[in-house]
């Protein structure tokens, strides 16, 4: 599971995904097939792995796969059932905070058929609407 291998603060306050839509990590860099995040929302590590996991099975380990997001933010929670007050919970998991247009993974090396049907596989386990993205040829 992605996770940082050390942070500056252990707990980060919870904060918004604010903004329109993305204007970083909003083009294909490395493979010609992306998965485009069509909503704004927070992706947890697990399921980065998941959507990972579905697309590798599903190429049979063809091709090359890229994730362009990583979970940077911890987020805590209080055990459950804690009395309010007694201060904040421990770091439980970490999350991304995804916007619009943002490109989570990319493909190269299979056909896009093949890649369509991965990506769509890998967009079922993320809790954000996805598209399928085609690189244009120069």
């Amino acid at each position: 599971m992605l996770m940082p291998s050390r942070t500056k603060y252990r707990k980060v306050r919870k904060g918004r995904v604010h903004g329109g839509s993305a204007t970083s990590l909003n083009e294909l860099t490395y493979g010609r097939y992306g998965l485009v995040s069509q909503q704004a929302e927070r992706v947890s590590s697990r399921q980065i792995e998941a959507a990972r996991q579905a697309m590798t099975r599903y190429i049979k380990r063809g091709g090359q796969i890229w994730i362009r997001v990583f979970p940077h933010t911890p987020v805590s929670q209080k055990p459950l059932g804690a009395k309010m007050g007694s201060g904040k919970g421990n770091p439980e998991l970490f999350i991304t905070k995804v916007k619009p247009g943002t490109v989570l993974f990319e493909m190269d090396g299979v056909s896009e058929e093949t890649a369509k049907e991965a990506m769509r596989l890998a967009g079922h386990k993320l809790p954000v609407k996805t598209s399928f993205s085609v690189k244009e040829e120069q």
